[in-house]
């Protein structure tokens, strides 16, 4: 019989990353052990449950009774400004929109973003890679990974894809830095959302005078976003864009450091993604009619937490999961998410991963960090999991 008292059911503390200790938390895997589900409570007091099984997280990501729109009553929140905006503060920002009005979105979105419009893509990414390297290594024998790689990669990809000049990375990159950080105050985090909203938007009207080669232009030419919609959906598109791959090129490095028997395998991507699990907070979900799962009767409006890290980390899928081996075959990770939500941009990422990480090590071959790992300085502090800085030298 399903539990059907959330009384009945363990309310555990949220799972904190500590510094200087492993990600994902360790308390995930007790999670997992639990009867059902465990229930936590957010910095806001509201309660949720934690998802943190590989199959029941698939299943909560495709489950119709559950959805994605903020403005549901349950819907999980971390504060005024923290989570998924609402869709009257920031109209078009699709990921917190459930189908059919998602579907639109995708629609209009998936042309530019398919396996075959990756591959035209390379020979621009494998240029944009080519010269970072090319001034890391004018500038002598050390560098900091982080700034000079593993952040501009794919700041200049997304700028080039969107049309947005890259000129103004500082401004976007910084802006975003206080979106995606957990100890940014409301006000922070609110000032740093209008700005990125109104700089999008005077950039539209700039595209609606001189239209380009970008994928802005071409929206605006399709008509299929309204004027309203445009901002927020080039908005979502240049965070995601830049700030989760930067994360996932930055570990992966890394973690190739750490394992270089594994360096020039392609294989290292999928795993890299399924081990670090980035964007392990971000799926937020809440009920919109009674289902079980795993055997927790979970009510119409209470809060759903799926874990991505949790689900990656699940030992009856990815045996010895905190092991790094591309020989695994990872590709049933949920590191994209899953489901009618998942990353838009997954080609894109993988493609970004598996350039820079061969042209590096192919370029640079006695690559090597300059400090010890215990000193890195992880995004614990991060709604992305990552790392701010990476002294590097050859």
């Amino acid at each position: 019989m399903p539990a059907d008292e959330p009384a009945r059911c363990p309310v555990v503390d949220f799972p904190r990353r500590v510094p200087g200790e492993s990600f994902p938390p360790a308390d995930y895997a007790r999670f997992r052990d639990l009867p059902g589900l465990a229930r936590t409570s957010l910095p806001t007091g509201q309660e949720v449950w934690l998802v943190t099984r590989h199959e029941d997280v698939r299943a909560v990501l495709t489950d119709a009774r559950v959805s994605s729109d903020p403005t549901k009553e349950g819907f999980p929140s971390f504060g005024r400004t923290g989570g998924v905006p609402r869709s009257d503060e920031v109209p078009g920002w699709f990921v917190g929109y459930d189908p059919p009005e998602h579907n639109r979105f995708r629609k209009a979105l998936m042309p530019e973003f398919t396996v075959r419009r990756m591959r035209e893509w390379r020979p621009a990414i494998q240029k944009i890679v080519d010269e970072r390297i090319d001034a890391m290594l004018a500038r002598g024998d050390k560098a900091d990974l982080v700034e000079d790689f593993a952040l501009p990669i794919p700041s200049l990809v997304i700028s080039a894809l969107l049309g947005v000049p890259y000129a103004d990375h500082d401004f976007f990159e910084s802006r975003t830095q206080v979106l995606v950080s957990l100890g940014s105050s409301h006000e922070e985090r609110e000032a740093a959302g209008k700005a990125l909203l109104r700089y999008v938007t005077r950039l539209i009207a700039i595209k609606q005078k001189w239209p380009g080669d970008d994928l802005i232009s071409r929206i605006l030419a399709a008509g299929v976003l309204t004027p309203e919609e445009l901002p927020g959906t080039g908005m979502l598109l240049l965070i995601a864009g830049h700030e989760t791959t930067a994360n996932n090129i930055a570990l992966g490095v890394l973690t190739l450091l750490q394992n270089p028997q594994w360096i020039g395998d392609d294989r290292v991507v999928d795993e890299t993604l399924r081990l670090h699990s980035v964007a392990d907070l971000v799926a937020l979900r809440v009920a919109v009619a009674d289902l079980e799962i795993n055997g927790q009767l979970v009510r119409a409006g209470e809060g759903i937490m799926p874990l991505v890290a949790a689900a990656n980390h699940d030992e009856s899928m990815f045996g010895c999961p905190s092991q790094f081996d591309p020989e695994r075959g990872a590709r049933q990770h949920v590191a994209f998410g899953y489901g009618v939500h998942q990353c838009l941009g997954q080609n894109l990422v993988r493609v970004e991963m598996e350039i820079a990480y061969r042209t590096l090590f192919e370029r640079i071959p006695g690559l090597r960090l300059a400090v010890p790992v215990e000193e890195l300085p992880f995004k614990y502090d991060g709604v992305l999991f990552g790392v701010h800085s990476m002294p590097v030298t050859w």
